[in-house]
């Protein structure tokens, strides 16, 4: 392709592209208009009472939300069986024009970015460990450099991390390839550590691949993501789906397995329909590094948090900014070996959403904003209904449930004026259920579809457990998500209200090793959800109880809440529904290397540690980890206040114990130089420094 036929190629992927929105959201208009021409039909038999008006907007909003991710899915499914799409980012052929754009003369090298805060040192650093020798089997390790971005605010972990690094670089032999650096301050979390990265070191390199803590990726994929941006300058983003793995809890294996079976369809649904106008999910992405330094600033939005301050969710907002500027962002639905991790619990998993509900309900403050092109503000949109759509569903069965009830109420006439014959009163009960089945076919059609899907396949189908045990799986998935559903519905309907009343929650870390909930911690958890649900049952049963039997799988979820979340969270149960061959996935059955390689560093690590945790000492002793942490930090000029605070804190330690201190207190004293050789150098010559780490 030459310079010449490169705005053709261009004006040619725009009609494509129409076309393609133009039939999938002509496709979700017409069944959102046909379902609420079939509930409108029967609230009018009788009338419209204000309920009903409530009902019928309320429904409207979620049929259309429900349609989308149907339509998205069916698209799919078609694609993938009709042997995948011809135009996606994969299969195009290479562009060898930048297309108008100033060529890309930074050195073709590829950084991979991990930020991390306060996450545990051994699976981040068995996950770089699997990554990097997975890059060694490609023969291409020289195109990659490796940066962990450390925002971790504990000092015992700070030091764990650097022991971790220098071990690495020391078993690879990756001195100058892998790099670590703390950062004083941790301003604008991930998207500020990402742009320290950027404004200090970017420039020597053309690309980086963003991970998470959790993120695994084999060297294939990122290879293939390179190659990818390579063949295609007027890409800068490309979004790989990541698959989880990993966990053993019978609540993550049953996600795991779920997201595995139907990611499919839906990612290659919306690859099809997006093209090049895709999303950025904020990890396990390939970007160019100029224009999303030139394009990618992030403002601090106006007023207070949790609507104000710094942009939480930025990386919605950072491929919005590169598609404002011209910029293509991509979904590579066949780039495979790319991988996360889930939370291991149905509490962690509410915890992680919260978080993500608060960074998505900012984006009302975005969605207007100038420049922004169409795609952009739904990608935003979709966001937030996302979370939204809890609410509106409670709302919905609120309302009817009252209608219900109201119509219990009504005594029925029979007779009218001189009207000999009585006039029986009109019923829509087949109307309702009909657009009662309608809603629910949407709902679980997707994962019918991903299951006929490894029918065709049978090989498959053979790492999913066979078929038998794939279908068993995916009918108790079902159950599990019906029975989880009004429990997520009550926490992010609690999280929207929440984040309206103007409550910020921050940015904690999150929990993600295996644990067993307590029945204490499942109470406090899930105790209000259960009196809702039995208050809601004993209500519907006593004065609209034909209701009451419709309502019950939203019932039983919230009755069954303490004890499916302490039964989920189980490793027990996990492994064994693993032995029984249920819940299996094609990366446990067949693992990928860079899978395998994790676990193995995991197996090792806890057998020999980088860092010896259980002398007297503990750390503070390790002559070997005070050395690297004090030829890595800079020496900066400290005040004479601050060194006698610093001083103080340093006979704290000798006198109390250095459990005494608050974590800001031991933060303070391992950065500073002077403060740490004090430490150490006591810690040898007083046998008796009270036994703690620092």
């Amino acid at each position: 392709m030459n310079q010449a036929t490169a705005p053709d190629s261009r004006r040619q992927r725009k009609v494509v592209a129409t076309y393609r929105r133009v039939l999938f959201f002509s496709l979700v208009i017409a069944t959102t208009l046909t379902a609420m021409a079939m509930i409108t039909s029967a609230f009018f038999q009788n009338g419209l009472s204000p309920q009903e008006m409530v009902l019928l907007v309320l429904y409207t909003l979620l049929i259309l939300w429900v349609s989308t991710s149907f339509w998205t899915a069916l698209i799919g499914f078609l694609v993938v069986v009709t042997g995948g799409d011809k135009r996606s980012i994969g299969r195009l052929p290479p562009r060898a024009s930048t297309e108008g754009r100033q060529a890309d003369t930074t050195p073709r090298k590829t950084a991979l970015v991990m930020p991390i805060y306060n996450e545990d040192p051994t699976r981040v650093f068995g996950g770089l460990r699997a990554i990097y020798r997975s890059l060694l089997d490609t023969g291409r390790i020289d195109e990659f450099e490796l940066f962990i971005l450390s925002d971790t605010r504990d000092a015992d972990t700070w030091l764990e991390e650097e022991a971790n690094w220098l071990q690495l670089c020391e078993d690879f032999g990756a001195h100058g390839k892998v790099f670590y650096r703390n950062r004083e301050r941790n301003v604008s979390r991930k998207s500020g550590n990402l742009e320290d990265f950027c404004t200090r070191w970017g420039g020597r390199y053309r690309y980086m691949i963003v991970l998470d803590a959790d993120s695994l990726m084999g060297g294939t994929a990122l290879t293939r993501l390179v190659d990818l941006m390579e063949a295609h300058p007027t890409v800068a983003l490309i979004q790989s789906p990541p698959l989880p793995v990993n966990h053993k809890s019978l609540f993550a294996r049953i996600l795991q397995f779920g997201s595995s079976l139907y990611s499919d369809v839906f990612t290659t649904g919306s690859a099809w329909w997006l093209m090049s106008e895709s999303n950025y999910w904020g990890h396990n992405a390939i970007i160019r590094i100029k224009p999303f330094v030139e394009h990618c600033g992030l403002p601090k939005l106006p007023g207070r948090e949790p609507f104000g301050g710094e942009i939480l969710s930025h990386d919605f907002v950072e491929a919005a900014l590169l598609r404002k500027a011209g910029w293509e962002v991509w979904l590579a639905y066949d780039v495979k070996e790319s991988f996360e991790e889930l939370p291991p619990t149905l509490i962690d998993y509410a915890k992680r959403d919260r978080r993500w509900c608060q960074g998505n309900m900012q984006h009302m403050k975005m969605i207007l904003a100038r420049g922004f092109s169409g795609i952009s503000r739904l990608h935003m949109l979709m966001g937030i209904m996302s979370y939204l759509s809890s609410p509106l569903w409670l709302l919905f069965l609120l309302f009817t449930g009252f209608e219900a009830y109201v119509q219990s109420q009504t005594v029925p006439v029979y007779f009218f004026g001189d009207n000999f014959y009585p006039v029986w009163p009109e019923s829509y009960a087949v109307e309702m259920k009909t657009v009662l089945l309608v809603t629910l076919a949407m709902l679980f059609l997707p994962k019918g579809l991903g299951l006929l899907l490894v029918y065709f396949r049978p090989k498959v189908a053979k790492a999913y457990g066979g078929y038998f045990r794939v279908t068993l799986s995916v009918v108790l998935e079902s159950l599990f998500s019906m029975l989880t559903a009004p429990i997520l519905m009550l926490y992010q309907s609690k999280f929207v209200l929440a984040i309206l009343l103007r409550k910020s929650v921050g940015w904690p870390p999150q929990n993600r090793d295996d644990h067993r909930l307590g029945f204490k911690e499942a109470t406090l958890a899930h105790g209000g959800q259960t009196m809702v649900g039995v208050i809601a049952g004993l209500l519907s049963y006593q004065y609209i109880p034909s209701f009451f039997w419709w309502f019950t799988p939203v019932l039983a979820g919230l009755f069954l809440a303490i004890p499916l979340s302490m039964m989920s969270s189980s490793t027990w149960l996990g492994l064994m529904a693993k032995r029984l061959g249920f819940f299996l996935t094609p990366e446990e059955y067949s693992p990928s290397p860079v899978i395998r390689y994790l676990k193995e560093n995991l197996e090792r690590a806890e057998q020999h540690p980088a860092v010896a945790l259980d002398g007297e000492y503990g750390k503070l002793m390790d002559p070997a980890v005070c050395s690297v942490h004090l030829a890595l930090l800079p020496n900066r000029p400290v005040s004479k206040r601050h060194r006698y605070e610093l001083k103080a804190l340093v006979y704290r330690v000798i006198e109390e114990g250095p459990e005494r201190l608050s974590s800001a207190e031991k933060r303070a004293l391992v950065a500073d130089p002077e403060s740490l050789q004090r430490l150490h150098t006591l810690a040898w010559s007083r046998r008796n420094l009270p036994t703690g780490n620092v």
